[in-house]
């Protein structure tokens, strides 16, 4: 029968492919290319790096992950090496917005604020920073959008560049996914320059990836 290797942290995962497949479960960072010598599929979290090194002379075909991020997949060898991979966009979406939302509530609380006629600027608007802009709308906010992706299907209308979101935003929240090459690359995207931008005395929430952010420049700004 199938073998299928398995991240144990995924959630609600246990019992549901038993009838189908033969299961293996490991933590993340314990899955190895001994392991899957002879499996036929691999369901993971960020925490496993799928790569040559990981999967070359396994028997593995499709690879899963339960995040929306896929940088932790080496998609060019799966693709050359016929390799089918999907990930779970949006899967985390709805507790991104409640963290963001309980967050947003206990630093207005904590400094005497209200929510209410405060900017925030939203950078990446898509199935996170959609869900965010809704609740920040419920909360009487004012806006400042930045997606470039959408600004180019949907033109200019409602979007800002990234340097007037960072120079008239209260608050700045984050929700872009790591790209490390092409027209919307975000590794390092708040670097010395653009934290130059950043209003003073604002606030900077970060739920994307961490190396979305230059850890110098922020350690330099904070000082």
């Amino acid at each position: 029968s199938m073998k299928i290797v398995a991240d144990d942290k995924i959630p609600f995962l246990k019992g549901a492919l038993e009838p189908y497949a033969e299961m293996i479960y490991l933590p993340g960072k314990q899955i190895d290319r001994e392991i899957l010598k002879d499996a036929d599929a691999l369901l993971i979290r960020t925490r496993t790096k799928c790569n040559e090194k990981l999967l070359e002379g396994t028997k593995v075909q499709f690879i899963g992950t339960a995040t929306i991020g896929f940088d932790h997949i080496d998609t060019q060898y799966c693709n050359k090496s016929k390799i089918f991979w999907t990930n779970a966009p949006g899967c985390n979406s709805s507790s991104v917005q409640q963290y963001i939302a309980a967050a947003l509530l206990k630093v207005a609380s904590d400094n005497s604020f209200t929510l209410k006629d405060k900017t925030l600027g939203i950078i990446g608007v898509g199935k996170v920073g959609s869900k965010v802009e809704k609740f920040a709308r419920t909360a009487g906010m004012n806006l400042l959008l930045n997606d470039p992706p959408r600004e180019r299907l949907e033109g200019k209308k409602k979007f800002q560049t990234i340097n007037t979101v960072l120079s008239e935003s209260d608050i700045v929240t984050i929700h872009v996914p790591l790209n490390l090459a092409g027209v919307d690359f975000t590794c390092h995207l708040f670097d010395d320059e653009k934290f130059k931008r950043v209003k003073k005395g604002s606030w900077l929430f970060n739920t994307s990836r961490g190396e979305v952010i230059e850890t110098g420049a922020l350690k330099k700004v904070l000082n």
